[in-house]
């Protein structure tokens, strides 16, 4: 049986026909189930396209925030300079003058972000005071975090100094001339961090990474405690931090200066004092050992990025002091003065620590060589100036004879002998215990007057001179050959007899008396 087209086509249009009357009644409002489950569908579609847009809001929200500034204040040679390069990671870097622009990244590895905090730091002389403007303006204020920094290896510029930069920055704020009501509402934000400050948990439920929600989206309704005494009497609208550098000089001031455990209390007291006027935090550094720098960059990144800060206070170790904002008061404070023993509390900062007087080295001094032609000169001009005396021994050429003799014509036999008895004087000393005939000088005397009256000749008996016609031949034949062997012997004789002296005084003396007796 064959069928044709135009049925099969009747019957499609039939049943085409029976699903239209059948969705017709699907759609009429009585029918209440139908209705609902496309309600349903359209509103999982809404959420979805809500959850969607919402985690692109916030994503886009948790970036971290660009713009954000350190300030960095403090006397020169304090170790500004060095603090940020540590905090950089820089090791080799170059001091500059007036105003320095550095930066150290700050990471975020929940939404692998990262970003460049500006750090600026002011030259320690006060001229360069109005550079300031170039870092901190009215736009950025609100973004900005002061450092003042302070060397303990000088305790005693630690109050003056503190004060003298506080003033500085207070300073230049009063120039901006912010609009009052966003100075009131910088002023009390960082009254309520100061407020709402609570000791961290020993167990860290939060990762360290995870930056806190901001104060606006936290409970309004919350209880606030009020500020004690002298807390926050100076709000500068900023955060600020005192960081005390070149800690590990406290040794050498214990050593050197005499400093004692009490001193270092007063110091801290002063500084803790001045930070809770100003809501300022304290941290003790050591850049050269490398204590607390990264304490230091995490409180840094957790008031001005908001990431989770989980570190107790620390005011145990007395080179390692750690006090965060709103942790401090005045009862913590007093707890120092009970390791007083000479000190008081009402002692002049002043008065307590100063300074130490300065040492003088000698061997700082350098000598140096000058060159010989200038010695040569200036030898030279003092020789001419003060001629030297003569090397041989000065004589009188008014005493010399017609002949040219040193030896005077007219001189006696008691002047020649009494000239030379000095040089024997000189090389033999006189023995107190002999008698006048026995010295060596009453020796030297007959000696001569025997070589001269050998000279002469020889008295017999009667005091005439005996000899031939020719005496004078004779006589000097034999009073030389004489003479020279008498010499000889006499000269023998003496300095046997000297030696004998000196070496024994005792016996001589003993067989002295002996004779006499």
């Amino acid at each position: 049986m064959c069928s044709h087209p135009g049925l099969r086509f009747g019957n499609e249009a039939l049943k085409m026909a029976a699903v239209g009357r059948a969705s017709t009644v699907a759609a009429l409002p009585g029918n209440y189930p139908s209705v609902d489950n496309q309600s349903a569908e359209e509103d999982d579609g809404q959420n979805l396209w809500s959850s969607i847009l919402s985690e692109v809001t916030t994503r886009s929200r948790s970036k971290l925030p660009t713009g954000k500034n350190v300030l960095v204040l403090g006397e020169t040679g304090a170790g500004k300079t060095t603090l940020v390069a540590k905090l950089q990671g820089v090791e080799d870097y170059i001091k500059g003058k007036g105003l320095e622009y550095m930066y150290f990244s700050v990471l975020d590895d929940d939404i692998d972000d990262h970003t460049r905090c500006n750090a600026w730091v002011l030259d320690g002389d006060l001229y360069h005071k109005g550079l300031q403007k170039f870092a901190v303006s009215q736009d950025n204020l609100a973004n900005t975090m002061v450092l003042l920094v302070v060397d303990m290896s000088r305790p005693w510029l630690a109050v003056d100094s503190l004060q003298k930069w506080a003033s500085v920055i207070q300073e230049h704020i009063d120039k901006l001339r912010i609009v009052p009501e966003t100075m009131r509402e910088i002023e009390q934000k960082l009254m309520r961090h100061f407020q709402e400050y609570t000791e961290p948990s020993s167990a860290g439920t939060a990762s360290p990474q995870r930056r806190n929600p901001p104060s606006s989206e936290t409970d309004d309704d919350s209880v606030l405690l009020p500020l004690g005494d002298n807390t926050l009497t100076h709000n500068l609208g900023v955060p600020m931090m005192v960081v005390c550098t070149k800690c590990d000089a406290i040794g050498s001031l214990e050593k050197e200066h005499d400093y004692r455990d009490e001193h270092f209390d007063f110091i801290q007291s002063h500084i803790r004092h001045f930070c809770l006027q100003y809501g300022a935090a304290l941290l003790y550094t050591s850049m050269k050992e490398n204590k607390n720098l990264d304490l230091l960059y995490k409180y840094l990144i957790h008031r001005l990025y908001g990431f989770h800060f989980d570190f107790p206070a620390q005011v145990v170790e007395k080179d390692s002091v750690f006090i965060p904002s709103g942790w401090d008061n005045e009862k913590k404070i007093a707890i120092l003065y009970e390791n007083f023993q000479t000190l008081k509390i009402n002692n002049n900062f002043e008065e307590i620590i100063v300074k130490p007087p300065l040492r003088k080295f000698v061997h700082e001094k350098e000598l140096g060589a000058e060159d010989d032609q200038v010695f040569l000169v200036k030898l030279q001009s003092l020789l001419t100036k003060n001629p030297p005396a003569a090397a041989g021994r000065a004589t009188d050429s008014t005493n010399r004879g017609t002949s040219g003799s040193p030896r005077a014509s007219n001189r006696s036999t008691t002047a020649n002998v009494t000239s030379v008895m000095p040089m024997q004087s000189g090389t033999k000393k006189i023995d107190p215990s002999m008698k006048g005939g026995q010295t060596s000088e009453g020796v030297l005397a007959n000696f001569f007057n025997s070589l001269l009256s050998k000279k002469s000749g020889t008295q017999g008996p009667g005091g005439n001179v005996t000899g031939s016609s020719t005496p004078g031949t004779t006589v000097k034949k034999s009073g030389s050959k004489l003479g020279l062997s008498d010499v000889q012997a006499e000269l023998d004789r003496i300095s046997n007899k000297s030696d004998l002296d000196l070496s024994s005084p005792t016996t001589t003396m003993s067989h002295i008396e002996a004779e006499e007796s």
